[in-house]
Parts: structure tokens; sequence; C-alpha cells
């Protein structure tokens, strides 16, 4: 299976996030995390391609947050 078309499971999920479980449920159901897929009755996956990209998307909004003008810190 190629590594961009990996689904992972819960626990691994949270251990690349880094969130808590009821965290990541929130930001699912409010449009702000990718959505499961289901693998079967009762049992759930993420695509890894999908949660890569949200963590970078995560990287580079926490990069400009909190930034005064011209890109420095706020003083």
């Amino acid at each position: 299976m190629e590594t961009r078309n990996k689904v992972v499971r819960r626990k691994e999920l949270l251990d690349i996030i880094g969130l808590s479980n009821a965290t990541q449920y929130r930001m699912e159901k409010a449009g702000l995390f990718p959505a499961r897929i289901r693998l079967g009755k009762g049992s759930v996956g993420w695509l890894l391609c999908e949660v890569e990209e949200w963590l970078q998307n995560r990287q580079r909004v926490s990069v400009t947050v909190g930034r005064g003008p011209g890109g420095q810190p706020p003083r």
C-alpha cells in the first residue's frame, strides 16, 4: 500500500496529531479536521495524507498567528 493512501486508526491518529480524543472529535465535527472514513461496521479511520496536509496547514498558521506588522512578534 502506498504511504499516501494509508489509513490510520484512532490510536495512531492521536499519536500523530498530539490532541486528545475529545478535541479531535470536536474539530472534526466543526469541519476543522479531516473527516473519518468508514472501514466497516463500527470501524473508522483517517487517510494519512489528509492528516499530514492538515498538520502542515496548522504549522503554517501557527507561524503567522501572533505576529505584528512586518511579521515580528508583538511587543
